[in-house]
Protein backbone atom coordinates (compact mmCIF):
# COMPACT_ATOMS: atom_id res chain seq x y z
CA UNK A 1 0.00 0.00 0.00
CA UNK A 2 2.76 2.38 -0.89
CA UNK A 3 0.82 4.62 -3.25
CA UNK A 4 3.49 4.17 -5.90
CA UNK A 5 2.48 4.98 -9.44
CA UNK A 6 3.08 2.85 -12.50
CA UNK A 7 6.39 4.31 -13.58
CA UNK A 8 9.67 5.30 -12.01
CA UNK A 9 12.22 7.58 -13.58
CA UNK A 10 12.02 9.44 -16.85
CA UNK A 11 9.38 9.32 -19.56
CA UNK A 12 11.54 7.19 -21.89
CA UNK A 13 11.80 4.47 -19.27
CA UNK A 14 8.07 4.58 -18.71
CA UNK A 15 7.31 4.28 -22.44
CA UNK A 16 9.63 1.27 -22.73
CA UNK A 17 7.85 -0.41 -19.85
CA UNK A 18 4.47 0.46 -21.29
CA UNK A 19 5.56 -0.95 -24.66
CA UNK A 20 6.56 -4.18 -22.94
CA UNK A 21 3.19 -4.43 -21.19
CA UNK A 22 1.34 -3.85 -24.45
CA UNK A 23 3.36 -6.61 -26.10
CA UNK A 24 2.53 -9.13 -23.40
CA UNK A 25 -1.10 -8.04 -23.38
CA UNK A 26 -1.33 -6.70 -19.85
CA UNK A 27 -2.80 -3.38 -20.90
CA UNK A 28 -4.84 -2.33 -23.88
CA UNK A 29 -6.08 0.58 -25.79
CA UNK A 30 -5.44 3.83 -23.97
CA UNK A 31 -3.44 6.64 -25.55
CA UNK A 32 -0.50 8.17 -23.70
CA UNK A 33 -0.66 11.95 -23.98
CA UNK A 34 1.05 14.71 -22.00
CA UNK A 35 2.15 12.36 -19.22
CA UNK A 36 -1.18 10.64 -18.62
CA UNK A 37 -3.46 8.09 -20.20
CA UNK A 38 -6.17 9.68 -22.30
CA UNK A 39 -9.50 7.96 -21.71
CA UNK A 40 -10.95 6.08 -24.64
CA UNK A 41 -14.65 6.44 -25.36
CA UNK A 42 -16.70 4.21 -23.10
CA UNK A 43 -18.92 1.49 -24.52
CA UNK A 44 -20.59 1.21 -21.12
CA UNK A 45 -23.06 3.63 -19.58
CA UNK A 46 -21.35 3.27 -16.22
CA UNK A 47 -20.07 6.06 -14.00
CA UNK A 48 -17.33 5.79 -11.42
CA UNK A 49 -13.75 6.49 -10.47
CA UNK A 50 -10.33 4.85 -10.30
CA UNK A 51 -8.53 5.44 -7.01
CA UNK A 52 -5.94 4.04 -4.64
CA UNK A 53 -3.50 5.05 -1.90
CA UNK A 54 -1.88 8.50 -2.01
CA UNK A 55 0.55 8.53 -4.93
CA UNK A 56 2.10 11.92 -4.13
CA UNK A 57 3.37 10.77 -0.75
CA UNK A 58 4.57 7.51 -2.25
CA UNK A 59 6.61 9.40 -4.87
CA UNK A 60 8.33 11.51 -2.24
CA UNK A 61 9.47 8.54 -0.20
CA UNK A 62 10.37 6.31 -3.14
CA UNK A 63 12.18 8.89 -5.26
CA UNK A 64 13.89 10.65 -2.33
CA UNK A 65 12.51 14.03 -3.37
CA UNK A 66 14.11 16.90 -1.48
CA UNK A 67 11.81 18.35 1.15
CA UNK A 68 11.46 21.94 2.37
CA UNK A 69 13.63 22.70 5.38
CA UNK A 70 12.03 21.88 8.75
CA UNK A 71 10.06 24.81 10.12
CA UNK A 72 9.57 23.40 13.63
CA UNK A 73 10.62 20.67 16.02
CA UNK A 74 9.00 18.97 18.98
CA UNK A 75 9.29 15.93 21.25
CA UNK A 76 7.10 12.85 21.56
CA UNK A 77 7.92 9.95 23.85
CA UNK A 78 6.75 7.19 21.46
CA UNK A 79 6.15 7.58 17.75
CA UNK A 80 4.08 5.03 15.81
CA UNK A 81 4.50 5.06 12.03
CA UNK A 82 1.41 3.78 10.25
CA UNK A 83 -2.23 3.58 11.33
CA UNK A 84 -3.18 0.20 9.95
CA UNK A 85 -4.51 -2.39 12.37
CA UNK A 86 -1.05 -3.18 13.76
CA UNK A 87 -0.29 0.48 14.52
CA UNK A 88 -3.70 1.06 16.08
CA UNK A 89 -3.35 -2.14 18.12
CA UNK A 90 0.05 -1.01 19.41
CA UNK A 91 -1.38 2.39 20.37
CA UNK A 92 -4.35 0.80 22.12
CA UNK A 93 -2.00 -1.35 24.20
CA UNK A 94 0.16 1.61 25.17
CA UNK A 95 -2.94 3.54 26.18
CA UNK A 96 -4.34 0.62 28.19
CA UNK A 97 -1.06 0.49 30.10
CA UNK A 98 -1.08 4.14 31.08
CA UNK A 99 1.01 5.68 28.31
CA UNK A 100 -0.31 9.02 27.10
CA UNK A 101 2.64 10.58 25.27
CA UNK A 102 2.49 8.93 21.86
CA UNK A 103 1.54 9.85 18.30
CA UNK A 104 0.45 7.83 15.30
CA UNK A 105 1.59 9.20 11.94
CA UNK A 106 -0.34 8.24 8.81
CA UNK A 107 0.63 9.38 5.31
CA UNK A 108 -2.93 8.91 3.98
CA UNK A 109 -5.69 11.38 4.86
CA UNK A 110 -7.45 8.61 6.78
CA UNK A 111 -6.41 5.83 9.18
CA UNK A 112 -6.92 2.11 8.62
CA UNK A 113 -4.47 0.70 6.07
CA UNK A 114 -6.17 -2.06 4.09
CA UNK A 115 -9.14 -1.89 6.46
CA UNK A 116 -10.11 1.35 4.73
CA UNK A 117 -13.71 1.61 3.54
CA UNK A 118 -15.99 3.82 1.48
CA UNK A 119 -19.59 5.00 1.63
CA UNK A 120 -22.12 6.13 -0.96
CA UNK A 121 -25.85 6.89 -0.86
CA UNK A 122 -26.65 3.19 -0.96
CA UNK A 123 -24.30 1.65 1.58
CA UNK A 124 -20.92 1.57 3.25
CA UNK A 125 -18.56 -0.97 1.69
CA UNK A 126 -15.04 -2.33 2.19
CA UNK A 127 -12.04 -1.24 0.14
CA UNK A 128 -9.94 -4.09 1.46
CA UNK A 129 -10.24 -6.54 4.36
CA UNK A 130 -13.87 -7.43 4.95
CA UNK A 131 -14.27 -10.05 7.68
CA UNK A 132 -12.78 -11.95 10.61
CA UNK A 133 -13.75 -15.32 12.05
CA UNK A 134 -14.67 -16.06 15.65
CA UNK A 135 -11.50 -16.13 17.72
CA UNK A 136 -9.61 -19.26 18.68
CA UNK A 137 -10.67 -19.89 22.26
CA UNK A 138 -7.10 -19.82 23.58
CA UNK A 139 -6.50 -16.35 22.10
CA UNK A 140 -7.14 -14.40 25.30
CA UNK A 141 -5.85 -11.06 23.99
CA UNK A 142 -8.18 -11.07 20.99
CA UNK A 143 -11.15 -12.32 23.01
CA UNK A 144 -10.63 -9.50 25.52
CA UNK A 145 -10.63 -6.96 22.68
CA UNK A 146 -13.77 -8.43 21.12
CA UNK A 147 -15.45 -8.17 24.53
CA UNK A 148 -14.30 -4.56 24.76
CA UNK A 149 -16.02 -3.60 21.51
CA UNK A 150 -19.16 -5.68 22.18
CA UNK A 151 -18.49 -8.25 19.44
CA UNK A 152 -18.56 -10.79 22.28
CA UNK A 153 -21.50 -9.94 24.53
CA UNK A 154 -21.14 -12.59 27.24
CA UNK A 155 -20.12 -16.20 27.90
CA UNK A 156 -22.18 -19.37 28.22
CA UNK A 157 -20.38 -22.27 29.90
CA UNK A 158 -17.13 -20.34 29.31
CA UNK A 159 -17.78 -20.24 25.54
CA UNK A 160 -18.07 -16.75 23.95
CA UNK A 161 -21.48 -15.60 22.81
CA UNK A 162 -21.05 -13.33 19.76
CA UNK A 163 -23.20 -10.35 18.90
CA UNK A 164 -25.88 -11.72 16.57
CA UNK A 165 -25.85 -8.54 14.49
CA UNK A 166 -22.20 -9.15 13.56
CA UNK A 167 -22.35 -12.85 12.74
CA UNK A 168 -22.86 -13.19 9.00
CA UNK A 169 -26.54 -13.26 8.17
CA UNK A 170 -27.75 -16.29 6.24
CA UNK A 171 -27.36 -17.33 3.49
CA UNK A 172 -23.58 -17.09 3.82
CA UNK A 173 -21.80 -18.58 0.79
CA UNK A 174 -22.55 -19.91 -2.66
CA UNK A 175 -20.60 -21.15 -5.69
CA UNK A 176 -21.62 -20.90 -9.34
CA UNK A 177 -20.57 -24.21 -10.86
CA UNK A 178 -21.80 -26.23 -13.83
CA UNK A 179 -24.50 -23.67 -14.56
CA UNK A 180 -26.06 -23.47 -11.10
CA UNK A 181 -25.48 -21.76 -7.75
CA UNK A 182 -24.84 -24.31 -5.01
CA UNK A 183 -24.64 -23.84 -1.23
CA UNK A 184 -21.09 -23.43 0.09
CA UNK A 185 -17.81 -22.87 -1.75
CA UNK A 186 -16.50 -26.43 -1.85
CA UNK A 187 -17.33 -27.79 -5.33
CA UNK A 188 -20.18 -30.30 -5.20
CA UNK A 189 -22.89 -29.71 -7.82
CA UNK A 190 -22.11 -31.79 -10.92
CA UNK A 191 -18.75 -32.93 -9.51
CA UNK A 192 -17.79 -36.54 -10.42
CA UNK A 193 -17.64 -39.12 -7.63
CA UNK A 194 -13.85 -39.61 -7.81
CA UNK A 195 -13.30 -35.86 -7.41
CA UNK A 196 -15.64 -35.81 -4.43
CA UNK A 197 -13.58 -38.57 -2.81
CA UNK A 198 -10.38 -36.53 -3.21
CA UNK A 199 -12.09 -33.46 -1.75
CA UNK A 200 -13.33 -35.53 1.19
CA UNK A 201 -9.86 -36.99 1.74
CA UNK A 202 -8.22 -33.55 1.78
CA UNK A 203 -10.81 -32.17 4.19
CA UNK A 204 -10.20 -35.14 6.50
CA UNK A 205 -6.45 -34.47 6.33
CA UNK A 206 -6.73 -30.81 7.33
CA UNK A 207 -9.31 -31.62 10.01
CA UNK A 208 -6.80 -34.02 11.54
CA UNK A 209 -3.98 -31.46 11.26
CA UNK A 210 -6.17 -28.82 12.89
CA UNK A 211 -6.28 -30.82 16.12
CA UNK A 212 -2.76 -32.22 16.04
CA UNK A 213 -0.01 -30.92 18.28
CA UNK A 214 3.72 -31.05 17.63
CA UNK A 215 6.49 -32.50 19.79
CA UNK A 216 6.48 -29.28 21.86
CA UNK A 217 2.81 -29.62 22.79
CA UNK A 218 1.62 -26.73 20.62
CA UNK A 219 -0.88 -26.92 17.78
CA UNK A 220 0.89 -27.48 14.45
CA UNK A 221 -0.97 -24.51 12.95
CA UNK A 222 -2.29 -21.67 15.09
CA UNK A 223 -3.23 -18.00 15.16
CA UNK A 224 -1.18 -16.00 15.80
CA UNK A 225 1.42 -17.87 13.78
CA UNK A 226 4.02 -17.28 16.52
CA UNK A 227 2.07 -19.65 18.79
CA UNK A 228 2.28 -22.53 16.28
CA UNK A 229 4.42 -25.58 16.96
CA UNK A 230 8.14 -25.42 16.22
CA UNK A 231 8.06 -29.12 15.28
CA UNK A 232 10.78 -29.39 12.63
CA UNK A 233 9.02 -32.04 10.56
CA UNK A 234 6.14 -29.68 9.89
CA UNK A 235 8.11 -26.46 9.61
CA UNK A 236 9.96 -28.12 6.73
CA UNK A 237 6.71 -27.72 4.79
CA UNK A 238 7.56 -24.04 4.49
CA UNK A 239 10.42 -24.99 2.16
CA UNK A 240 8.22 -26.44 -0.58
CA UNK A 241 5.28 -25.01 -2.48
CA UNK A 242 1.71 -25.99 -1.78
CA UNK A 243 1.52 -27.25 -5.38
CA UNK A 244 4.46 -29.62 -4.85
CA UNK A 245 2.98 -30.85 -1.56
CA UNK A 246 -0.36 -31.65 -3.21
CA UNK A 247 1.36 -33.49 -6.05
CA UNK A 248 3.34 -35.57 -3.56
CA UNK A 249 0.08 -36.46 -1.80
CA UNK A 250 -1.50 -37.54 -5.09
CA UNK A 251 -4.20 -34.88 -5.25
CA UNK A 252 -5.11 -34.45 -8.90
CA UNK A 253 -8.81 -33.50 -8.94
CA UNK A 254 -9.29 -30.31 -10.92
CA UNK A 255 -12.18 -29.37 -8.63
CA UNK A 256 -10.12 -29.80 -5.47
CA UNK A 257 -7.15 -27.96 -6.96
CA UNK A 258 -9.44 -25.13 -8.07
CA UNK A 259 -10.78 -24.82 -4.53
CA UNK A 260 -7.32 -24.81 -2.95
CA UNK A 261 -6.11 -22.30 -5.53
CA UNK A 262 -9.12 -20.11 -4.73
CA UNK A 263 -8.24 -20.28 -1.03
CA UNK A 264 -4.64 -19.17 -1.67
CA UNK A 265 -5.78 -16.32 -3.91
CA UNK A 266 -8.39 -15.26 -1.37
CA UNK A 267 -6.12 -15.06 1.69
CA UNK A 268 -2.69 -14.56 0.12
CA UNK A 269 -3.28 -12.95 -3.27
CA UNK A 270 -1.23 -15.62 -5.03
CA UNK A 271 -1.76 -19.04 -6.59
CA UNK A 272 -0.81 -22.28 -4.88
CA UNK A 273 2.36 -22.71 -6.94
CA UNK A 274 3.76 -19.55 -5.26
CA UNK A 275 2.59 -20.22 -1.69
CA UNK A 276 4.46 -22.44 0.77
CA UNK A 277 2.86 -25.74 1.74
CA UNK A 278 2.92 -24.66 5.40
CA UNK A 279 0.94 -21.51 4.57
CA UNK A 280 -1.47 -23.46 2.35
CA UNK A 281 -2.28 -25.88 5.16
CA UNK A 282 -2.43 -23.08 7.73
CA UNK A 283 -5.39 -21.57 5.86
CA UNK A 284 -7.45 -24.70 6.66
CA UNK A 285 -5.91 -26.01 9.89
CA UNK A 286 -5.34 -22.95 12.10
CA UNK A 287 -8.85 -21.84 13.01
CA UNK A 288 -10.72 -23.74 15.72
CA UNK A 289 -12.76 -21.00 17.35
CA UNK A 290 -16.00 -22.02 19.05
CA UNK A 291 -19.01 -19.82 19.76
CA UNK A 292 -21.99 -20.46 22.00
CA UNK A 293 -24.36 -19.25 19.30
CA UNK A 294 -22.66 -20.15 16.02
CA UNK A 295 -20.78 -22.92 14.27
CA UNK A 296 -17.02 -23.28 14.52
CA UNK A 297 -15.10 -20.62 12.58
CA UNK A 298 -18.24 -18.57 11.94
CA UNK A 299 -17.67 -15.31 10.10
CA UNK A 300 -18.08 -11.82 11.56
CA UNK A 301 -18.61 -8.96 9.15
CA UNK A 302 -20.05 -5.47 8.71
CA UNK A 303 -21.16 -3.43 5.67
CA UNK A 304 -17.83 -1.54 5.74
CA UNK A 305 -15.89 -4.77 6.40
CA UNK A 306 -12.98 -4.51 8.83
CA UNK A 307 -13.37 -0.76 8.61
CA UNK A 308 -15.90 -1.20 11.42
CA UNK A 309 -13.24 -2.71 13.71
CA UNK A 310 -10.82 0.00 12.67
CA UNK A 311 -13.34 2.63 13.78
CA UNK A 312 -13.62 0.97 17.19
CA UNK A 313 -9.84 1.18 17.56
CA UNK A 314 -9.57 4.79 16.44
CA UNK A 315 -12.39 5.98 18.70
CA UNK A 316 -10.22 6.28 21.81
CA UNK A 317 -7.09 7.17 19.82
CA UNK A 318 -8.35 10.02 17.63
CA UNK A 319 -6.43 12.69 19.57
CA UNK A 320 -3.18 10.78 18.94
CA UNK A 321 -3.56 10.26 15.17
CA UNK A 322 -2.04 12.68 12.66
CA UNK A 323 -3.10 11.93 9.09
CA UNK A 324 -1.52 13.31 5.91
CA UNK A 325 1.79 13.13 7.76
CA UNK A 326 4.58 11.10 6.25
CA UNK A 327 7.71 9.98 8.04
CA UNK A 328 10.58 10.59 5.61
CA UNK A 329 13.61 9.26 7.46
CA UNK A 330 14.88 8.27 10.91
CA UNK A 331 18.25 8.99 12.50
CA UNK A 332 19.84 8.41 15.89
CA UNK A 333 20.82 11.55 17.81
CA UNK A 334 23.88 12.21 19.97
CA UNK A 335 21.82 11.92 23.17
CA UNK A 336 20.58 8.44 22.29
CA UNK A 337 17.12 9.45 21.12
CA UNK A 338 15.90 9.37 17.54
CA UNK A 339 15.02 12.16 15.17
CA UNK A 340 12.25 11.60 12.66
CA UNK A 341 11.77 13.91 9.70
CA UNK A 342 8.07 14.20 8.85
CA UNK A 343 6.33 15.96 6.00
CA UNK A 344 2.76 16.99 5.28
CA UNK A 345 2.17 16.87 1.48
CA UNK A 346 -1.02 18.93 1.82
CA UNK A 347 0.58 21.87 3.63
CA UNK A 348 4.11 21.35 2.25
CA UNK A 349 5.48 21.67 5.80
CA UNK A 350 8.41 19.66 7.16
CA UNK A 351 9.14 19.23 10.87
CA UNK A 352 11.47 17.27 13.13
CA UNK A 353 10.22 15.03 15.92
CA UNK A 354 12.58 13.84 18.63
CA UNK A 355 11.42 10.60 20.20
CA UNK A 356 12.63 7.97 22.65
CA UNK A 357 10.99 4.97 20.95
CA UNK A 358 9.56 4.25 17.51
CA UNK A 359 7.12 1.54 16.48
CA UNK A 360 7.24 0.96 12.74
CA UNK A 361 3.89 -0.51 11.79
CA UNK A 362 4.67 0.19 8.14
CA UNK A 363 5.48 -2.60 5.63
CA UNK A 364 9.08 -3.56 5.08
CA UNK A 365 9.39 -1.96 1.64
CA UNK A 366 8.61 1.35 3.38
CA UNK A 367 10.95 0.60 6.28
CA UNK A 368 13.71 0.02 3.74
CA UNK A 369 13.42 3.72 2.83
CA UNK A 370 12.93 5.02 6.35
CA UNK A 371 15.92 3.19 7.79
CA UNK A 372 18.31 3.94 4.96
CA UNK A 373 20.73 5.56 7.42
CA UNK A 374 20.65 2.64 9.87
CA UNK A 375 22.02 -0.86 9.44
CA UNK A 376 19.41 -3.60 9.28
CA UNK A 377 20.75 -6.98 8.05
CA UNK A 378 17.74 -8.31 6.15
CA UNK A 379 16.98 -9.03 2.51
CA UNK A 380 14.01 -6.84 1.60
CA UNK A 381 13.68 -8.54 -1.79
CA UNK A 382 12.32 -11.66 -0.06
CA UNK A 383 9.19 -9.75 0.93
CA UNK A 384 6.65 -10.27 -1.86
CA UNK A 385 3.46 -8.18 -1.85
CA UNK A 386 0.40 -9.14 -3.89
CA UNK A 387 -1.41 -6.42 -5.88
CA UNK A 388 -5.21 -6.31 -5.90
CA UNK A 389 -8.10 -4.61 -7.63
CA UNK A 390 -11.24 -3.92 -5.60
CA UNK A 391 -14.41 -2.87 -7.42
CA UNK A 392 -17.42 -1.55 -5.54
CA UNK A 393 -20.40 -1.93 -7.83
CA UNK A 394 -23.73 -0.22 -7.22
CA UNK A 395 -26.58 -2.14 -8.85
CA UNK A 396 -30.31 -1.47 -8.89
CA UNK A 397 -31.21 -5.14 -9.28
CA UNK A 398 -29.54 -8.54 -9.57
CA UNK A 399 -30.64 -10.75 -12.49
CA UNK A 400 -32.33 -14.01 -11.52
CA UNK A 401 -30.19 -17.14 -11.64
CA UNK A 402 -30.61 -20.85 -11.03
CA UNK A 403 -30.02 -22.38 -7.61
CA UNK A 404 -29.14 -20.71 -4.31
CA UNK A 405 -30.06 -17.01 -4.13
CA UNK A 406 -27.78 -14.10 -3.28
CA UNK A 407 -25.44 -14.73 -0.32
CA UNK A 408 -22.86 -12.71 1.58
CA UNK A 409 -19.99 -14.36 -0.36
CA UNK A 410 -20.58 -15.20 -4.02
CA UNK A 411 -17.91 -17.04 -6.03
CA UNK A 412 -17.87 -18.40 -9.58
CA UNK A 413 -15.87 -21.50 -10.48
CA UNK A 414 -12.93 -20.96 -12.86
CA UNK A 415 -13.05 -17.17 -13.06
CA UNK A 416 -10.19 -14.74 -12.48
CA UNK A 417 -11.63 -13.06 -9.39
CA UNK A 418 -12.37 -14.56 -5.99
CA UNK A 419 -15.96 -13.38 -6.33
CA UNK A 420 -17.84 -10.62 -4.59
CA UNK A 421 -19.39 -9.93 -1.20
CA UNK A 422 -22.80 -8.37 -0.73
CA UNK A 423 -22.23 -5.32 1.46
CA UNK A 424 -25.98 -5.15 2.18
CA UNK A 425 -26.02 -8.62 3.74
CA UNK A 426 -25.82 -7.19 7.27
CA UNK A 427 -28.54 -4.59 6.65
CA UNK A 428 -31.70 -5.20 8.65
CA UNK A 429 -34.11 -4.43 5.80
CA UNK A 430 -35.50 -7.68 4.44
CA UNK A 431 -35.59 -6.57 0.81
CA UNK A 432 -33.30 -4.08 -0.88
CA UNK A 433 -33.20 -3.83 -4.66
CA UNK A 434 -30.34 -1.34 -4.79
CA UNK A 435 -27.14 -2.57 -3.22
CA UNK A 436 -23.34 -2.44 -3.41
CA UNK A 437 -21.41 -5.60 -4.22
CA UNK A 438 -17.66 -5.63 -3.61
CA UNK A 439 -15.65 -7.56 -6.19
CA UNK A 440 -12.13 -8.81 -5.42
CA UNK A 441 -9.55 -9.48 -8.13
CA UNK A 442 -6.06 -10.68 -7.07
CA UNK A 443 -3.59 -9.69 -9.79
CA UNK A 444 -1.58 -12.89 -9.74
CA UNK A 445 -1.15 -14.12 -13.31
CA UNK A 446 2.34 -12.59 -13.49
CA UNK A 447 5.09 -11.75 -11.07
CA UNK A 448 3.90 -9.09 -8.59
CA UNK A 449 6.16 -6.34 -9.97
CA UNK A 450 4.80 -6.87 -13.51
CA UNK A 451 1.19 -7.12 -12.34
CA UNK A 452 1.63 -3.98 -10.26
CA UNK A 453 3.04 -2.05 -13.20
CA UNK A 454 0.22 -3.22 -15.43
CA UNK A 455 -2.39 -2.32 -12.81
CA UNK A 456 -1.19 1.27 -12.57
CA UNK A 457 -1.00 1.50 -16.36
CA UNK A 458 -4.67 0.73 -16.96
CA UNK A 459 -7.27 3.45 -17.07
CA UNK A 460 -10.86 3.29 -15.89
CA UNK A 461 -12.26 2.04 -19.20
CA UNK A 462 -9.70 -0.74 -19.41
CA UNK A 463 -10.66 -1.96 -15.95
CA UNK A 464 -14.29 -1.99 -17.07
CA UNK A 465 -13.23 -4.20 -19.97
CA UNK A 466 -11.78 -6.67 -17.48
CA UNK A 467 -14.44 -6.65 -14.78
CA UNK A 468 -17.75 -6.22 -16.63
CA UNK A 469 -17.34 -9.28 -18.93
CA UNK A 470 -16.70 -11.51 -15.90
CA UNK A 471 -19.77 -10.09 -14.18
CA UNK A 472 -21.77 -10.88 -17.31
CA UNK A 473 -20.58 -14.50 -17.18
CA UNK A 474 -21.67 -14.71 -13.55
CA UNK A 475 -24.93 -12.75 -14.01
CA UNK A 476 -26.02 -12.45 -17.66
CA UNK A 477 -27.66 -9.08 -18.20
CA UNK A 478 -26.18 -7.41 -15.13
CA UNK A 479 -24.54 -4.60 -17.13
CA UNK A 480 -27.84 -2.82 -17.57
CA UNK A 481 -28.37 -2.86 -13.80
CA UNK A 482 -24.98 -1.32 -12.93
CA UNK A 483 -25.22 2.35 -11.95
CA UNK A 484 -21.68 2.93 -10.73
CA UNK A 485 -18.33 1.17 -10.34
CA UNK A 486 -15.56 2.60 -8.20
CA UNK A 487 -12.21 0.87 -8.62
CA UNK A 488 -9.49 0.83 -5.97
CA UNK A 489 -5.98 -0.48 -6.67
CA UNK A 490 -3.77 -1.82 -3.91
CA UNK A 491 -0.30 -2.00 -5.44
CA UNK A 492 1.02 -3.82 -2.37
CA UNK A 493 -2.22 -5.27 -1.04
CA UNK A 494 -0.85 -7.99 1.23
CA UNK A 495 2.24 -10.00 2.03
CA UNK A 496 2.44 -13.33 0.21
CA UNK A 497 3.73 -16.30 2.28
CA UNK A 498 5.99 -17.60 -0.46
CA UNK A 499 8.23 -20.65 -0.18
CA UNK A 500 10.78 -20.53 2.66
CA UNK A 501 9.52 -17.22 4.05
CA UNK A 502 7.40 -17.65 7.21
CA UNK A 503 10.00 -19.64 9.18
CA UNK A 504 13.06 -18.08 7.55
CA UNK A 505 15.98 -16.54 9.39
CA UNK A 506 15.45 -13.42 7.29
CA UNK A 507 11.93 -12.88 8.67
CA UNK A 508 13.15 -13.47 12.21
CA UNK A 509 15.79 -10.77 11.72
CA UNK A 510 13.13 -8.40 10.38
CA UNK A 511 11.24 -8.72 13.68
CA UNK A 512 14.30 -7.87 15.77
CA UNK A 513 14.28 -4.38 17.38
CA UNK A 514 17.11 -1.97 16.64
CA UNK A 515 19.04 -1.03 19.80
CA UNK A 516 15.85 -1.39 21.87
CA UNK A 517 14.67 1.86 20.33
CA UNK A 518 12.99 0.89 17.06
CA UNK A 519 10.37 -1.85 17.14
CA UNK A 520 8.43 -3.51 14.33
CA UNK A 521 4.72 -4.26 14.14
CA UNK A 522 3.37 -4.96 10.64
CA UNK A 523 1.44 -8.08 9.60
CA UNK A 524 4.09 -8.81 6.97
CA UNK A 525 6.27 -9.87 9.91
CA UNK A 526 3.92 -12.84 10.32
CA UNK A 527 3.92 -13.71 6.64
CA UNK A 528 0.12 -13.70 6.53
CA UNK A 529 -2.00 -10.57 6.13
CA UNK A 530 -5.01 -11.18 8.35
CA UNK A 531 -6.52 -9.03 11.08
CA UNK A 532 -5.43 -11.31 13.91
CA UNK A 533 -1.77 -11.22 12.91
CA UNK A 534 -1.72 -7.42 12.64
CA UNK A 535 -3.51 -7.17 15.99
CA UNK A 536 -0.93 -9.36 17.73
CA UNK A 537 2.07 -7.78 16.02
CA UNK A 538 0.94 -4.42 17.38
CA UNK A 539 0.60 -5.71 20.94
CA UNK A 540 3.97 -7.45 20.76
CA UNK A 541 5.74 -4.23 19.71
CA UNK A 542 3.92 -2.20 22.38
CA UNK A 543 4.97 -4.69 25.05
CA UNK A 544 8.57 -4.41 23.86
CA UNK A 545 8.38 -0.62 24.21
CA UNK A 546 6.91 -0.85 27.70
CA UNK A 547 9.59 -3.36 28.76
CA UNK A 548 12.34 -1.13 27.36
CA UNK A 549 10.96 1.84 29.33
CA UNK A 550 11.19 0.00 32.64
Amino acid sequence: MSGQTFYKGDLTTYLKRRSFLLRVGLITGGIFLNGCLKKIKSKYNIKGALNGPDSKAGHILRDKIKLPKPSSSRKVKTLIIGSGISGLSAARWLQKNGEKDFEILELENHPGGNSHFGTNKTSSYPLGAHYITVANNDDDLLIDFLKEINVITHFENKIPYYNDYFLTFEPEERLLINGEWQDGLIPDFGVPANDKLQIKDFLYLVSKLKNTKGSDGKFLFNIPISSSSADKDYRELDKITFKDYLEEKGYTSKYLLWYLNYACKDDYGQKLDKISAWAGLHYFASRRGEAANAEQNAILTWPEGNGWIMKQLTGKLKDHIKTSTMCYDINLTANGNMLATVFNPETNITEKIETEKIILSSPQYVNNRLLKNLHRPIEYSYFSYSPWLIANITINELPQSKGRGLCWDNVAYNTASVGYVNSAQQHLKISEDKKVITYYLPLCNFEPAVSRLAAYSRNYEQWLDIVVPELEIIHPGITQAIENIDFWIWGHGMIAPTKNFIWSENLEKARTPIEEKIFFAHSDLSGISIFEEAFHQGIKAAKQVLDANR
